[in-house]
């Protein structure tokens, strides 16, 4: 849990700066937290930043729910690392160190620096088995905790973000939400990387079939995880507890980051202290995921990519809010009268 000793102490030090009082608003909101986070050193810069991406491929794309055949995940990795994504320009726009992992990609070409943490090629279609066994699950909340504990070890990082690639992981993380959140399917499943009306209608149908099927426990996120989850999923979950642990701010990025976070907080709920809400993305179940983290997206872009792209053009929007926060003068210091 934060220090609430230190979350008053931010408050009444935004008071006192040259503003009026909640004049700015959310980034009033996340310095407040950045300086609990951080234990109250003024002196902090957010200097080492690092940008996640998981990925994972789905067995549930034999149901025809993705306008893109599964071979792209494997594709999009070679150009996240080869600096042609759009992640790779945003990563360099923000100077933020690019780390792709796979967790459960079908393929299996793989050049540096890309870490290789397959659990499984693919998990299997949810629509006829559980997507994947408890322990795998498990084993991939495991693998991307430690890969977050061993580069924060190297790199001391002051801010993640983190995002994924994976075809048909919005089928994925529509099926985690409606689980975990008991809305209906209809009104959290969106249209993913641009299906057609008809093949919208067919994901909401599948979706409907494989939540009968499976009976995921929305009591239990590990259950819900494990039936209706992904790899790339399941490693996100143990990078937003690796980060809870060892308090680096997280920043959340699109649908399926999201359905991460949730599954996160879920399993340990002090973890949501940690993270920061990027965008408000063009996916509907997107807002199901801010309503029960109960936090508030900076930008509202209709942005639908992923790859942690929204996450990564929230991180100067953070770092200005802490500078915001540790520079600027207070009515005192300033000589400013402040108001009556």
């Amino acid at each position: 849990m934060l220090n609430f000793e230190l979350l008053k102490k931010a408050q009444e030090r935004l008071d006192s700066l040259t503003k009026p009082q909640g004049s700015l608003g959310e980034l009033e909101e996340i310095a407040k937290r950045l300086f609990a986070i951080y234990g109250g050193n003024l002196h902090r810069t957010i200097k080492s930043k690092a940008i996640f991406v998981a990925a994972g491929d789905h067995g549930i794309v034999a149901e025809g729910v993705s306008a893109f055949p599964q071979e792209v995940t494997q594709q999009m990795i070679l150009n996240f690392i080869a600096g042609g994504a759009a992640i790779s320009v945003l990563a360099r726009s923000v100077n933020a160190k690019l780390f792709v992992a796979d967790f459960g990609v079908a393929g299996d070409e793989h050049k540096a620096p890309v870490h290789n943490l397959k659990v499984r090629p693919s998990t299997r279609n949810f629509l006829i088995e559980d997507a994947m066994t408890r322990s795998e699950a498990t084993e991939a909340i495991s693998r991307g905790r430690g890969l977050v504990e061993k580069l924060h070890y190297e790199h001391a990082f002051d801010l993640i973000a983190l995002g994924e690639m994976g075809i048909g992981n919005t089928t994925s993380a529509s099926a985690i939400i409606a689980a975990l959140t008991h809305r209906p399917i209809s009104e959290i499943t969106g249209k993913g990387t641009g299906v057609s009306d008809t093949v919208l209608q067919k994901k909401i149908l599948v979706l409907e079939r494989a939540l009968v099927l499976r009976k995921p426990d929305s009591q239990n996120a590990m259950d819900v995880l494990a039936k209706v989850g992904g790899y790339e999923i399941a490693g996100l979950v143990g990078m937003y507890l690796a980060a809870a642990a060892n308090s680096i701010p997280c920043v959340i990025d699109g649908l399926i980051s999201g359905a991460a976070a949730l599954v996160a907080f879920r399993i340990e709920p002090s973890a949501k202290n940690y993270f920061f809400a990027s965008h408000q993305s063009a996916e509907p179940g997107h807002r199901a995921v801010f309503e029960e983290l109960q936090l508030h997206p900076l930008i509202h872009g209709k942005l639908r990519l992923g790859e942690a792209s929204g996450a990564a053009l929230a991180i100067p929007l953070i770092e200005n809010a802490w500078k915001l926060f540790t520079e600027m003068a207070t009515f005192q210091s300033a000589g400013v009268s402040d108001k009556k």
